[in-house]
This record gives structure tokens, C-alpha cells and sequence, in this order.
């Protein structure tokens, strides 16, 4: 049977139409997207530009009145930021502030309790080497208490007496220094540290054996005859060979539960060659707990 030539028109037509409305389509799409990107690209470099180009003292004088400046979109972007680093550097400076102001409350050697603003611990000291008068008042020889007929010693090394505790950088904040000993008022956790700066001479062209640098630091109870030894540092050093002497420090710290009335000293292996200077040997003690 054949087809009446009416209806195949009408399928014509409407492939036609279709056909058209295809490529429409299609052309809209690739249009569209084409701007789309266009538009993306020019917003990501005139924000780029607005960051990097902007400044935002210059917009007064560009005659751009307040109500222009905030509807411009590079304006609010610039405003936003600058509002961000502002409160970001607030923050910061706020928490550098708290922080530095902690350390140095807890940095003892180097802290003067004259700072206003800072608080030093309730229970704390802080004493520093001083040149004595006479070498024996420097270092004295050991304690013995007597067994029979001999001599025993009652802790090792030399005993550094010579100590300032209201000059300079050395204090005494609730506690009390004794014949080169700190007495602790109340007992609790503390924080002890020590350094002992030592000089030892040139020995020229003689070929010498090397030192042994020993510090200690000793506790002392009323209720025990015999020093506890707390901490101990050491250092192997040689002799110096030539015109300049050498120089050499022991550092050490750490913390130790101590009763009310427990004395804290120090001893050393060489304290002839022991330096006394009061920004060089030093030792002391805080309450933590």
C-alpha cells in the first residue's frame, strides 16, 4: 500500500524541526559554556589583580565615594581580608604576650624581680657566683664525721660557698641562703638548676693529662646525718695548650621533692679553676607544686 504524500510532509517536517531544535541546542550549550569560562576566568584574574594591585588607602583617592567602594565586589574582597589578617595578628600578638610573660616567670637565671607586670614564684631564689676575698672562703675541704680513727667524706667534690643572693641578678623570694646553702621554707616539688663556669690555665708546650669537670648538686635533711646527692654533671676536658686558657661551663637541672628545711649546696671537682662570675656560675631553686 502506498504511503499518502500528506503524511510523508508531515514526517519530514518534523524530522526537520527536530534536526533544527538539535542544533539549537547544541549551539546554546557551546555558547553558553564559552561564556561561562570567559566569565570565570576574568573573575579569577581581576581577583587575583584586586589582591596583588589594590591598595586599600587608594580608593579615597581614586573619587570613589563610601556608597561606591561598597558595592565595588574587588573593594569587599580587599575589606574582608584585611579585616581577617587584622584579627588573626590580634590574636596572635594576645598569645605571644601570655606566653613570652609565662616564660619569663619560669626563666630564672636571666629574670630581674624588679620587671612590673611579671610575678616571680611565692617560693623561689636565684644566686650568683661572687670573687671571695680569700681563696678558702671560695671552697672548703670536706665535711668528715669520724668512725674510729678515720676521716670520712660526707659527699664529693669541694663545697662552692661563695654566693650572692640580693645583688644583680641573684634574689631570695621566701627563701634563705646559709653559709652557700638554700634553705627551703615549705615543702613541696622544686625546681632546681646549677651552672659552674670553670677556666683552666695554658700549660704552654707540656703535654698534660686530660681534666674530669664534675658537678654536684646535694640536698641535706635534718633528718639524715649524710648528704643526698641530687644531680650530677660531668665533663671530660683537655688542657689547654698555648697562651689562652680554656674555658668550659657545666649545666644541669631538674626537679626533686623537698621538706621545709632541706638545704640545697653545691659541690665541684676542680673548684681552683672554678670561675666565680655571677652571670657565669650560678644555681637555684623555685617551687612548681
Amino acid at each position: 500500500m502506498a504511503i499518502p504524500v500528506s503524511v510523508q510532509c508531515v514526517g519530514l517536517i518534523t524530522l526537520v524541526a527536530i534536526l533544527v531544535q538539535t542544533i539549537a541546542v547544541a549551539l546554546t550549550f557551546v555558547y553558553f559554556n564559552k561564556v561561562l569560562n570567559t566569565m570565570q576566568d576574568s573573575f579569577s584574574r581581576s581577583s587575583v589583580s584586586c589582591l596583588i594591585n589594590s591598595d586599600v588607602e587608594d580608593w579615597g583617592s581614586q573619587g570613589l565615594g563610601a556608597e561606591d567602594r561598597k558595592s565595588d565586589p574587588c573593594w569587599q574582597v580587599t575589606q574582608q581580608l584585611h579585616h581577617h589578617i587584622q584579627k588573626m595578628t590580634d590574636r596572635f600578638q594576645r598569645e605571644m604576650s601570655i606566653t613570652v610573660r609565662n616564660k619569663l616567670t619560669d626563666v630564672l637565671p636571666v629574670l630581674s624581680p624588679g620587671i612590673r607586670g611579671v610575678s616571680l614564684p611565692k617560693v623561689a631564689a636565684h644566686v650568683t657566683g661572687v670573687v671571695s676575698s680569700s681563696s678558702s672562703s671560695s671552697s672548703s675541704s670536706e665535711p668528715s664525721s669520724t668512725g674510729g680513727s678515720r676521716m670520712i667524706r660526707s659527699h664529693l667534690g669541694e663545697r662552692i660557698r661563695s654566693w650572692e643572693g640580693h645583688r644583680g641578678l641573684s634574689f631570695l623570694q621566701n627563701m634563705e641562703l646559709r653559709g652557700g646553702e638554700l634553705v627551703t621554707p615549705t615543702a613541696g616539688l622544686y625546681y632546681i638548676y646549677a651552672q659552674t663556669y670553670f677556666r683552666l690555665p695554658p700549660t704552654g708546650e707540656t703535654e698534660q693529662e686530660g681534666a674530669q669537670l664534675v658537678q654536684y648538686v646535694y640536698k641535706k635533711m635534718s633528718s639524715y646525718t649524710v648528704p643526698i646527692l641530687l644531680m650530677k654533671s660531668s665533663r671530660s676536658v683537655c688542657w689547654p695548650r698555648g697562651p689562652e686558657p680554656g674555658l668550659f661551663s657545666l649545666h644541669q637541672a631538674g626537679t626533686a621533692f623537698l621538706q621545709h628545711a632541706d638545704r640545697l649546696f653545691i659541690t665541684v671537682s676542680n673548684a681552683t679553676n672554678m670561675e666565680m662570675d655571677g652571670r657565669a656560675s650560678y644555681f637555684g631553686a623555685f617551687l612548681i607544686g
